[in-house]
């Protein structure tokens, strides 16, 4: 335990080591079981930090392929969605915001997304923006079958999140 000390002081003072020698790997005889304890604290402790490391405001899931046959109806564009959602405690103004895929933007006009949970619904197809369901007027739809990748934009242009997903054999909704 003694040999990784310097590392981790290092580490947690932000310490650069001028001429440190590098690390080597630990023969076989020397390395020990992590006892299961410890294994369970470590998964927490990744699971931790991938929620972390997410931002409040981000894509939540999407319905890339409307149900039934693809008929370009209204009603069938309209079940092909992206959702989003903010998990932060204050509530964000999407104004002047984008969800760009590899073609299209959709811009954001005066919409806020509320925080501590608030979720959004963006329908491809036509329709009466209302609480949490925007439309984005498209005769087209707008998520490829196959996978496809959506990018949240902030107003000033800098990717805040992305979504990329594959087809998935017996799904059209997928998680973010």
């Amino acid at each position: 335990m003694r040999r990784f000390l310097p590392v981790i002081a290092a580490v947690t003072t932000g310490a650069v080591l001028a001429g440190a020698a590098p690390a080597r790997a630990v023969p076989a005889h020397e390395q020990q079981a992590v006892p299961a304890h410890e294994q369970t604290v470590r998964t927490y402790a990744e699971s931790a930090r991938a929620v972390l490391a997410a931002p409040a405001l981000r894509f939540h899931s999407v319905q890339y392929d409307s149900p039934g046959t693809d008929t370009r109806t209204n009603a069938s564009l309209n079940t092909e969605w992206i959702s989003l959602v903010n998990t932060g405690t204050t509530p964000v103004s999407l104004t002047g915001w984008r969800i760009v895929d590899k073609s299209r933007t959709y811009t954001f006009g005066n919409v806020t997304i509320g925080g501590r949970g608030g979720r959004l619904w963006l329908h491809t197809g036509k329709g009466t923006n209302a609480k949490g369901h925007l439309y984005w007027g498209s005769g087209n739809y707008v998520w490829n079958n196959t996978g496809d990748t959506a990018t949240l934009l902030t107003k000033a242009g800098k990717a805040h999140h992305t979504c990329t997903w594959g087809q998935k054999a017996g799904r059209t909704v997928v998680g973010c």
